[in-house]
């Protein structure tokens, strides 16, 4: 009795099987025919770029629907060629328009607004006078020195006030100056006592160093001027320049890169100008302070040079003292 109800469930067990597999495949030829009907469509759409000036491009149509066995296919979905949206009026003067191809520094300087072409103008002027102001500084410096250590090495070799006057009196150098300023107040001062001497001869040394340091150290003030403002003058001419980018892309209507970046690579080209008048006018200004310093140490080495000849003349009672002349009178 088993094997017979066996027998005869067998049949059914397999045609129920065969109808699962029949609604399988009936439920995948529709899921694969859904599938033809939409991702042309998509792939054609998502392929299509709009061009300023051109016709868009048409979309492929949608293969045709694989047969399937399935007793009621789903309708397909009609694939038809859409056109792309015309590109903006806008976009298309954008294209059309006529954008500086020469982005090299002349060319931005060139195609700059007013404004930030004085401010690069400026800038460069100010450059030249840094390095024109270092040029001449440096020369004058040089002979200075060498000129103030020549008579260094003159008051060395003297053994006597009278033999450095007799050699150095000459010129207008700073030693020249020291010499002459040394021997005008022993003359002056001939006829009074020789305790004061020294210190009024100290004190008209002290103030010709001053003069020295002043005279060498003249035209150094505009490389601190240069360097200090020539930044914010760049920047001023940087942020002019970047307003009138914005106002040429409000005035275009578009937000098109190609519009204001070469309005801000000539804003920025101020600012690069700023820094190249700056940092050599501070690195010039730093070196010549140095060597102004250096300068004014020599100078104050040789007015301590004279100061000791005087010192000794004093001593041997070489130069006339104020006390021995009431006695001669006698």
């Amino acid at each position: 009795m088993q094997n017979k109800h066996r027998m005869e469930r067998c049949p059914l067990i397999r045609t129920s099987i065969r109808r699962s597999r029949f609604r399988a495949l009936a439920v995948l030829a529709a899921a694969l025919l859904l599938v033809a009907a939409f991702v042309p469509s998509a792939f054609a759409q998502s392929n299509t770029v709009p061009a300023s000036g051109q016709p868009a491009p048409t979309a492929a149509p949608a293969p045709a629907a694989a047969p399937t066995a399935t007793p009621s296919p789903p309708p397909a979905i009609s694939s038809e060629p859409t056109a792309a949206p015309a590109p903006p009026a806008a976009e298309h003067s954008v294209a059309t328009a006529e954008l500086p191809q020469d982005l090299s520094p002349w060319g931005m300087f060139l195609h700059a607004d007013t404004i930030v072409k004085a401010v690069m103008i400026g800038l460069a002027v100010a450059s030249l006078i840094t390095w024109t102001v270092w040029l001449a500084k440096i020369l004058e410096l040089r002979s200075a020195r060498a000129e103030v250590r020549r008579g260094l090495r003159t008051l060395a070799n003297c053994a006597t006030f009278a033999q450095a006057h007799e050699q150095l009196r000459s010129g207008t150098s700073p030693i020249a100056q020291l010499m002459q300023a040394a021997a005008s107040e022993i003359r002056q001062s001939a006829s009074l006592r020789g305790d004061g001497l020294k210190e009024r001869i100290a004190w008209q040394l002290e103030r010709i160093e001053m003069a020295a340091g002043r005279k060498i150290s003249r035209g150094t003030g505009i490389l601190a001027t240069i360097g200090s403002t020539a930044p914010f003058v760049g920047l001023f001419g940087t942020v002019w320049g970047i307003m009138d980018s914005f106002i040429g892309i409000s005035r275009a209507h578009t937000t098109n890169l190609a519009v204001v970046a070469p309005g801000i690579a000539e804003a920025l080209l101020a600012t690069a100008l700023g820094l190249v008048a700056a940092i050599p006018a501070v690195m010039i200004y730093n070196v010549l302070a140095r060597s102004t310093a250096h300068y004014r140490a020599l100078v104050g080495d040789a007015s301590a040079q004279v100061m000791k000849l005087v010192s000794r003349d004093l001593e041997r009672a070489r130069l006339p003292k104020p006390e021995v002349m009431p006695l001669a009178a006698e």
